[in-house]
């Protein structure tokens, strides 16, 4: 019998399916007792509380700019900033629409046995939404600055705000995961060492 692509027929096979997990997967087994199946399980409980947290900024700068365009003040914007608006407006929508689409895509493909491709569906949906709602956001702030200090002024802020969002959630993370790169080889190394050594027979 196969589960996820993987051959599990027998206890006694257990050796053989695990050496044909990837490291992640091994050194998951090793450090949680976690099978690939809960592996899966617990990325995407993971990704959902993520999407959560991002979904309620998402939520109030839509609000904010779907009201925009009904207030008195709308009428007198310059051609500038009426597209700056469309631009934070249609950039906040795709967003949403991304943040969203896990849980569409799971719906989709439920009772399919296809939760690893939901996973990673969903990694990428979480992180081209984070980029979207990031211009979004950037976006609405240039066209509040540039109606209360100018589109000069509000153009150079605007710069060191998008600095600022791309500094730490991009760069620290990205700095973070090729610093430690090299020691999580160095751990999946050995957890796959270490369950090849408990597997062997001892010796009497």
């Amino acid at each position: 019998m196969k589960v996820n692509g993987i051959d599990k027929s027998t206890p006694m096979d257990r050796p053989v399916w695990l050496e044909q997990l990837d490291v992640h997967d091994q050194w998951n087994f090793m450090a949680r007792r976690e099978t690939p199946t809960q592996r899966l399980d617990r990325n995407y409980a993971e990704i959902l509380q993520e999407v959560r947290v991002v979904q309620t900024g998402v939520q109030l700068l839509l609000a904010f700019l779907l009201t925009v365009a009904f207030t008195p003040r709308f009428a007198t914007v310059t051609e500038f900033e009426r597209r700056v608006y469309v631009g934070a407006l249609v950039l906040g929508a795709a967003a949403n629409a991304l943040l969203i689409a896990p849980a569409a895509f799971h719906r989709l493909v439920f009772q399919r046995r296809l939760k690893r491709q939901l996973v990673l569906a969903s990694n990428r949906f979480a992180l081209f939404g984070l980029v979207l709602l990031t211009l979004s956001i950037n976006s609405a702030l240039l066209l509040i600055l540039s109606v209360t200090v100018g589109p000069e002024v509000a153009i150079w802020i605007t710069a060191g705000a998008l600095g600022w969002f791309a500094l730490w959630w991009y760069a620290v993370p990205l700095w973070s995961r090729v610093k430690h790169s090299v020691v999580i080889g160095s751990e999946n190394q050995s957890a796959t060492t270490d369950w090849r050594q408990t597997d062997q027979p001892q010796a009497e």
